[in-house]
């Protein structure tokens, strides 16, 4: 596909063609999770259908077929994400997981008692409950970067926050809350400057950026399938060679071993050494069809399209009274959170659920960035290629509707 067709593209998509409550489906939550393409609920399906047997462990047909469509993913995941080399891909059930797998693993590792690790105010609780985990069994201490009113990261603190103890900077490329986009590389150099790696949350960023790991420099890399077109219980951890050959394997099990005796396992070399377990090779799968899709409909006029439409939302709803827009800092992608006076998040889902629009609403796993804003939780529209004016047009007129209701 040469050109952005959003009437071919919204097409491509099966579940925004269904109504809910009698009303057409407007779907304004995929920062949540992603609606599929009709290409990858095939691939999944003709995978369980026809092509499905475990990998890595049998030479009979079916176990060939899986455990190549399975290490093609990797490939495709590598190229899509620059990385050097394909062991440097380590397949994991999902941004959450793979966090985990860098905090008990690097945590132990290179984390000891006194030692520091950084994440910023804006962060999901994915990253930040892990390291607090880890802080906890380590006896280390937890630092935050703060955010402005704007909701723009204040990095120009960083320099005060290291210290010879930071032993580790985690931060999301794109707050799952404000939408806006952290100067990623920035960061990754100031703090390589103090001597400090980095792992970057990319859940939302890959979505709507195109993403280079070896150009950021970053050394730990993290993203879902499931927010990225593709499968849930799928994700990947970029990792620099160099980090994750001196880390030690997260899990024990099948898979994951060179040889087991009763007296010493040794391990199987990159990336493999973090897969213990049957792995989800039908989510791979699913993941790089997903990929294939997104680079096949020019993301250059989808990233286009999608930021004319987050300008349009903000337009439109700022013009309402008593309404308020949270991350107002450039550059911005397209999440758009708001709280209205006088209206709770959640009775606001329910009018506008019965309307057929689909918002995200809550504290959205950022207690942290509630309680920056002395808020309960607020609600949230998420824009995808697949959305339009028209639908931002009928958000407004359900908010309308809204504040008519509760006032």
């Amino acid at each position: 596909m040469t050109t952005f067709d959003i009437t071919a593209i919204r097409h491509d998509f099966p579940a925004l063609q269904q109504q809910v409550y009698g009303k057409p489906l407007i779907y304004l939550d995929s920062a949540a999770t992603a609606q599929k393409p009709q290409c990858v609920v095939e691939a999944i399906d003709e995978m369980n259908a026809k092509c499905n047997a475990n990998i890595h462990r049998a030479i009979h047909y079916l176990a060939i077929q899986c455990t190549e469509r399975y290490e093609q993913a990797r490939e495709t995941v590598r190229r899509f994400v620059n990385a050097g080399k394909t062991q440097e891909i380590v397949f994991a059930a999902g941004t959450t997981a793979a966090i985990n797998l860098v905090a008990f693993s690097f945590g132990e590792r290179f984390v000891r008692s006194g030692d520091e690790i950084v994440v910023t105010e804006a962060e999901h609780h994915s990253n930040i409950v892990p390291w607090q985990l880890l802080c906890e069994r380590k006896g280390a201490t937890l630092k935050v970067v703060p955010v402005d009113d704007t909701g723009r990261l204040q990095i120009e603190k960083l320099p005060e926050i290291f210290t010879g103890k930071t032993r580790l900077l985690c931060v999301a490329q794109v707050s799952n809350v404000l939408g806006v986009v952290n100067p990623v590389k920035e960061i990754v150099q100031l703090a390589h400057a103090h001597h400090v790696p980095v792992l970057v949350d990319g859940a939302q960023g890959i979505v709507h950026e195109e993403v280079d790991v070896q150009a950021l420099d970053c050394d730990f890399y993290v993203f879902s399938g499931h927010k990225l077109y593709g499968p849930t219980g799928i994700g990947v951890l970029y990792g620099k060679e160099e980090w994750l050959e001196q880390l030690p394997p997260y899990q024990g099990g099948g898979d994951m071993i060179a040889s087991v005796s009763f007296a010493k396992t040794t391990f199987a070399g990159l990336p493999l050494k973090f897969e213990a377990g049957t792995a989800n090779y039908i989510g791979a799968h699913g993941l790089a069809v997903a990929i294939n899709y997104v680079q096949d409909i020019n993301r250059t006029a989808a990233h286009a399209y999608e930021q004319q439409l987050t300008a349009y939302a903000i337009r439109q709803l700022s013009a309402m009274e008593g309404l308020r827009i949270y991350g107002t800092a450039a550059p911005k992608t397209s999440v758009v959170s708001f709280s209205i006076n006088g209206v709770h998040s959640s009775d606001a889902a329910a009018i506008l659920d019965k309307l057929g629009i689909a918002v995200r609403t809550g504290r959205l796993c950022a207690d942290t960035l509630m309680q920056r804003f002395n808020l309960q939780g607020m609600i949230r529209a998420s824009l995808a290629f697949y959305n339009t004016k028209e639908e931002i047009d009928a958000l407004v007129n359900g908010l309308r509707q809204v504040q008519k209701m509760m006032h």
